[in-house]
């Protein structure tokens, strides 16, 4: 080695912390967003203040709905309800969508971020090479040359030392940054994951609302006929009463199966109440809201509307096990904000399934248990309700298990998923009516 190259060993410990400060100026990455990190706050006060206003007139139409489902039966009591329904949902939608912007701007956010850190990481990776070039030269140094150097031990071990400071000071700034850069990709994720999961609530929501609407559009019809007058009202609403054999010869509407006879509806959910303590109408609510929920119901492909291989891999064992042709069952179809492939009435996705087959078997007897069976359905509801708590048999706890079964554990108390709960707990009312009647 020539004195020459001997110049990379003589920078003074101030010059190299000035080359060091040079790559990093502090707050670099942050520094250009505050006025925008501001404005980003202010919108998001705005709307969180926004959000918790409509929440509270949401809170007012339940309260409406709670006091007049409590009165007796009149024209203008069941037309207020239904109003008192409308107005909920449009409020709800609209609460979706405030949730939604929110996540998106904070989505923002955090793609920002990520850009910044990684292109600082860039920047700390090319002066880290630079220093352990520098470095790698040093380690190549004899010590004859160290002493034909010029410079006296002290002073080159000295240097020497700065260096490995540098070293060490950049390779913990690489890995604290790196660790940033994940940690924010999986925030992103997160986000990512809940911007879905809201669209998802937001279809769901504007489903419920047409729902309604229509159930006006028939109170209006009911107006028209009955032209406001509550004694023809009467007559009406005891029209259609419906009797016992009425209500086992109804169909029951099964997502993914053929329909059956209301009757052995009612005789699977008793047999699936008794094995786990469930009340038959909350099952019966479940299926048929899983049943009604959705217009794509069982024209999915599995290769198509799947998750792989979370869920692909399950349903072709799955399949395996039954002897069925994976290609021609029906399965949902994938929206446009998610997967789909639940399988059936109790609409179970296979990575779900197969947790709950062995206790299936065992409630029903049919080992391997098919979710396409009406009578594996309604025990796999059954079951999954029991743990969601449901066999408590409170209005609470059902609804809390109903909202468990949509949402899960985290996300039941969301108040977005309340028209779920809501939902079933109606069609649970309207099947406990109808079993009470066939029991009379």
């Amino acid at each position: 080695m020539t004195l020459q190259a001997n110049k990379y060993f003589t920078v003074p410990i101030a010059a190299a912390l000035f080359i060091f400060a040079a790559f990093f100026p502090p707050f670099q990455i942050f520094a250009q967003t505050s006025s925008g990190m501001s404005a980003v706050l202010e919108r998001q006060a705005a709307l969180e203040q926004e959000l918790a206003n409509v929440q509270k007139q949401i809170d007012d139409q339940t309260a409406i709905l709670n006091t007049k489902q409590r009165e007796s039966v009149t024209l203008e009591r069941d037309i207020d309800i239904l109003n008192a329904k409308i107005e909920r949902s449009r409020l709800s939608i609209k609460a979706l969508d405030l949730t939604i912007q929110q996540l998106s701007s904070q989505i923002g956010n955090k793609n920002q971020t990520i850009d910044e850190l990684t292109a600082k990481i860039e920047r700390e990776k090319e002066s880290l090479a630079q220093i352990l070039r520098k470095t790698s030269k040093i380690d190549d140094f004899s010590l004859p040359e160290i002493a034909l150097s010029g410079q006296n031990m002290s002073q080159f071990f000295e240097d020497v030392d700065s260096f490995t400071s540098i070293k060490l000071a950049l390779r913990d700034s690489f890995t604290t940054i790196a660790n940033d850069k994940a940690e924010t990709q999986s925030e992103k994720d997160s986000l990512e994951e809940k911007k879905s999961e809201e669209s998802d609530l937001k279809n769901l929501q504007t489903l419920e609302k047409k729902r309604t609407e229509q159930q006006t559009a028939e109170k209006k019809n009911i107006l028209k006929i009955s032209k406001g007058v509550e004694a023809e009202y009467q007559k009406i609403i005891a029209a259609k009463q419906k009797d016992a054999a009425a209500i086992r010869a109804e169909l029951f509407t099964l997502r993914g199966s053929k329909a059956i006879p209301f009757e052995k509806a009612y005789e699977y959910a008793v047999v699936s109440g008794k094995k786990t303590g469930v009340r038959p109408a909350l099952i019966l609510g479940i299926i048929a809201e899983e049943s009604n929920l959705g217009e794509n119901v069982g024209t999915g492909n599995w290769k198509v509307d799947m998750k792989a291989p979370r869920d692909t891999e399950p349903f072709k064992i799955i399949c395996a096990a039954l002897g069925l042709n994976p290609d021609t069952m029906p399965v949902s179809k994938k929206p446009w904000y998610g997967y789909g492939g639940a399988m059936g009435p109790a609409q179970f996705i296979p990575s779900t399934w197969v947790l709950y087959q062995d206790k299936i078997a065992a409630a029903t007897g049919h080992n391997p248990p098919n979710p396409w069976d009406p009578q594996d359905a309604f025990m796999a509801s059954a079951i999954l309700l029991k743990e969601n708590g449901a066999s408590a048999g409170t209005p609470a706890a059902e609804r809390l298990a109903a909202l468990r079964y949509l949402a899960g554990w985290t996300n039941a108390s969301k108040k977005a998923y309340a028209f779920y709960g809501n939902d079933v707990m109606d069609l649970a009312a309207k099947y406990q009516q109808q079993i009470n009647i066939i029991n009379s």
